[in-house]
Parts: C-alpha cells; structure tokens; sequence
C-alpha cells in the first residue's frame, strides 16, 4: 500500500479517535454529580460508607462457579494480566517517563494485596461474599498519595481538599453452580473546590479506569471457571475411588 495512503489512513484513525475520546469526556462530565445507585442492586455494606455518591460505577459479569470460588478469584485477580488494563497503566505513566523516571509495574500479586499496599484500607468484608476498600486521596495531583481510615471514621471524614473513594470484589449467588461477580466504585468529594477539580479529573480519565474495571471481568471468570472445574473433578475422582 502507498505509504501516503497509510498516512492518512492513521491520520483518519487517530481523529476519530480523538473526537470519539472527546465526546465520550463531553458527556462524563454533564453526567457527575447525577449518579442514582437505585439504579442498580442495593448494596447496604457499600451504603454503610456512601450511601450518597457523585459517581457511581456498577460492573458485573455471569460465571459458571460457586460464589466462593468467584469471590475468592477475585481477590486473587492479577489486573496486569490484561493487556488493556498494562496500556493504560504505561499511558498513566507516560509523565513520569518523560520526567526520566523508570516505570515500575506491580508484580503478579492479587487486587486487594496491590491496592492495599498503595494505602487503601479495607472498610467491611463478608467471608466469600464482599470486600469494601476505601481511601481519600487528590487524584488530580500527578503523584498520587492514598490515604486510608478506620471503618468508624470513613461516612463522616469531611475534611476539605480530597475525594473519597470506595470500591467493592463481590460474588453474589445466580444458581446452581453459578454466580454474578460485581465490582462497583463510588466517589464523593469533600467540598465545592475538589469537586471542581475531581470533575475535572474524572471526566476525561474515568475512561481508562472503567476500562480497567471491564478488563477484569473475564480475568475473574476465567480463574473462578477454571477452579470449579478443577474442584469437579477432584470430587469425581474422590467419588469413583471410594465406589472401587
């Protein structure tokens, strides 16, 4: 092909996608601040901590395995296994890379383990059912520090200058064998300023971070799927050695 012709191929890619990414901001930003969470299940741990977001983001996804086994492989879930979620945290990075500095991705460990060594805290956990993680933080400053806070202290903390940000790893049952893995994400801020500047933020950068929430979807199923199976036939094995 004509490398003129690829030019402008990749020139008429890249615009699309510019406007594409420019609407999609366009419209995040009229709808903050306008979230409604009875639009989705109720959730009354998240309710515990932010019964009243400015963001609210539900994700789930159908698996063929016990809500234990989904539960469990979703806090052993290793984000950076999806090409998609890497992209976007190279992209991320691209400031401190121009600044000289080296990027230095996370190892192969699970979510919780990672976002809790980046300071998050846990707010409640049902066993093999929910974890609530939460933190305050100022996203919009270029090194990003979070903040974690007693369960007790997390609703009230109102302190000016920061957002508050809480997330959930759910596995709720859907039938014999089955379940639905739900993750969902909900912020608030602190005052009218760091709302001005958190809408800022979220407005463009939420793309890559619900992205990254779609990414894990089938990381999850993937695991729990495979677990499953393996424990089916574990058991099958067990049954048919004591029939002998």
């Amino acid at each position: 092909m004509n490398p003129a012709r690829i030019l402008r191929y990749a020139a008429a890619a890249a615009g699309a996608g510019l406007a594409g990414f420019g609407a999609y901001a366009a419209v995040s930003w009229a709808r903050y601040g306008h979230a409604d969470p009875q639009r989705h299940p109720r959730d009354e741990l998240l309710d515990r901590f932010m019964p009243q977001p400015e963001v609210d983001e539900y994700h789930r996804l159908k698996v063929r395995a016990p809500a234990a086994v989904t539960f469990a492989a979703a806090k052993q879930m290793d984000i950076q296994a999806s090409p998609v979620a890497k992209g976007i945290f190279w992209l991320r990075a691209i400031p401190s890379l121009l600044q000289g500095e080296p990027f230095r991705p996370q190892g192969p460990r699970g979510i919780v383990a990672e976002t809790l060594g980046q300071g998050w805290g846990v707010l409640a956990e049902v066993p093999g059912r929910e974890i609530v993680v939460g933190a305050y933080t100022q996203p919009w400053h270029e090194h990003v520090t979070f903040h974690p806070l007693p369960p007790e202290e997390f609703a009230a903390f109102s302190e000016p200058g920061y957002v508050k940000i809480v997330w959930t790893l759910a596995a709720e049952p859907a039938g014999p064998g089955e379940s639905w893995f739900v993750t969902r994400t909900r912020a608030v801020t602190t005052d009218p300023e760091s709302r001005k500047k958190f809408r800022r933020y979220w407005a463009p950068m939420s793309a890559g971070i619900i992205l990254i929430r779609y990414a894990g979807l089938p990381l999850v199923r993937k695991q729990a799927e495979r677990q499953a199976r393996q424990a089916d036939r574990a058991g099958s094995q067990t049954v048919t050695s004591h029939s002998e």
